[in-house]
């Protein structure tokens, strides 16, 4: 009987729309982003829309014409050179960004305050960038460049992406100013911590971890009172050598002062670990 009222996964063709759906519009704010916050402002956070804001300072470059010149180019590349499909929806992230950059291109800034401009731009393309994340997508870039150099080079991929966005910061610092460098750190920074928040979402709990003599006490409150799941390891004191146990379990950011209460009051010299746990999923928790 309760298999019955179980949700039902979506069809293979709605999720695919979907999916798509989202790269679509993860595309439009990225490019809301870069033309009403960060290109007025001349703030080159890294990337290709960081290329196309210095080549429109000083070469009057149409950024969208630059975006296409590199982005689609990369993309086939990257095709031949690692070897593998990236699939459909990474060319049309790709394809789609310079488009509404293009579209959009005459629509009136939306701030002239350029720490203003690294912020809101920053949060803009942050949210694009995850949205397009969540439809398992890609917007391509200096993310398949920086691919590729980690193919050839010993160095982690993060590093490869940290030193195209370095550069390209460091080159506006040049062209611009040290203070539009600084700003341009700043708009990364968001991006960064956006498309955290976009992908893991705002909800945050807490894996808790106890080493504790009283344990089946401890197990059976968790399991009663705060009704939570537990999972029980077995463990080795590292001076004692002795045989322990040590339960873990996760609970909500409303239940973690309640729970860590009980087991205090159960074994007051419990031995308790706390760690953020961003996304959980599984019973009582996400279920995708």
């Amino acid at each position: 009987m309760i298999a019955k009222y179980r949700r039902q996964p979506l069809p293979t063709k709605a999720v695919q729309v979907f999916e798509y759906g989202l790269v679509v519009l993860g595309s439009f704010f990225v490019a809301i982003g870069f033309n009403l916050f960060l290109l007025p402002n001349q703030i080159a956070s890294g990337g290709v829309a960081g290329i196309s804001t210095i080549l429109y300072a000083l070469f009057s470059f149409e950024p969208s014409t630059v975006q296409w010149t590199i982005n689609i180019p990369l993309f086939f590349v990257g095709m031949w050179i690692l070897g593998r499909s990236f699939g459909i929806k990474t060319l049309v992230g790709t394809a789609m960004v310079p488009l509404f950059v293009s579209l959009t291109s005459d629509w009136n800034p939306a701030s002239s305050d350029p720490l203003l401009g690294a912020i809101f731009g920053g949060m803009a393309c942050g949210l694009g960038i995850g949205i397009v994340f969540r439809g398992k997508g890609s917007t391509g870039g200096i993310d398949l460049a920086a691919q590729i150099v980690h193919k050839f080079v010993p160095l982690p991929f993060g590093i490869c992406v940290a030193l195209f966005d370095g550069l390209i910061v460091l080159v506006a610092t040049f062209v611009f100013s040290v203070e539009a460098g600084l700003y341009a750190l700043i708009g990364l920074f968001v991006t960064s911590r956006t498309i955290d928040l976009v992908q893991v979402g705002l909800n945050s709990s807490k894996a808790i971890m106890v080493v504790s003599d009283h344990l089946e006490a401890i197990r059976d409150a968790l399991l009663n009172e705060i009704d939570r799941g537990v999972t029980v390891w077995k463990a080795e004191g590292g001076y004692t050598r002795a045989d322990k146990k040590m339960i873990m379990s996760v609970v909500n950011q409303n239940e973690f002062s309640r729970t860590t209460q009980i087991i205090k009051q159960i074994d007051p010299n419990a031995f308790i670990i706390v760690m953020n746990a961003s996304e959980v999923i599984g019973e009582g928790f996400s279920k995708s």
